[in-house]
């Protein structure tokens, strides 16, 4: 499966290179850390070999999320009351009289 994205492309390459034993795994970050632990070196080969033209730099997770092909529409979020819960003050309605 080739990578969807530049930075995908990357995070690849940079465990792979750990992977092989070129880099150590300790140097590795965020998503190609993931990528070390979870990926056979295959995988990361298939990955890292993706020419990056015409890639975008990255992609949004939404993008990368598979829908249910059941149902495309949006479903409105279900919203939580909004309305504040106001304390009520109590102010003293009397002057203080002077004598």
């Amino acid at each position: 499966m080739p990578a969807k994205s530049a930075a995908q492309q990357k995070a690849a390459g940079a465990a792979l290179s750990a992977k092989r034993g070129k880099t150590s795994p300790s140097k590795l970050k965020g998503a190609s850390r993931g990528m070390y632990k979870s990926m056979s070196e295959r995988e990361l080969d298939e990955f890292a070999s993706t020419k990056r033209k015409g890639k975008p730099e990255h992609v949004s997770k939404s993008r990368t999320k598979k829908t249910s092909s059941r149902s495309t529409a949006r479903k409105s979020p279900t919203r939580k009351s909004t309305a504040r819960k106001t304390t009520a003050r109590k102010t003293s309605s009397r002057r203080k009289s002077s004598h």
